[in-house]
């Protein structure tokens, strides 16, 4: 199921403004279209979708370690 949360646009100053945690995170398109979702810590997984991903946009949800971020994703 995908997160309830709203997109945001995937830019630097995301990347530049999101929290130092790990998380669940969803990329998706243009559309608002999931396009996958992955586990790890935030900003360095916003700075590598911004540097090999076509996402264009995102939304997170934290956790309070990988393991719980991994834990969101198996469960989602």
């Amino acid at each position: 199921m995908a997160l309830r949360k709203r997109w945001k646009s995937l830019t630097r100053r995301t990347v530049g403004s999101a929290p130092d945690a790990y998380a669940l995170i969803e990329f998706g398109d243009g559309d608002g279209n999931v396009l996958r979702a992955t586990a790890g810590l935030l900003p360095e997984e916003l700075r590598e979708e911004i540097a090999y991903g076509d996402a264009e946009q995102v939304r997170w949800k934290r956790a309070q370690s990988a393991e719980h971020a991994e834990r969101l994703l198996d469960e989602r």
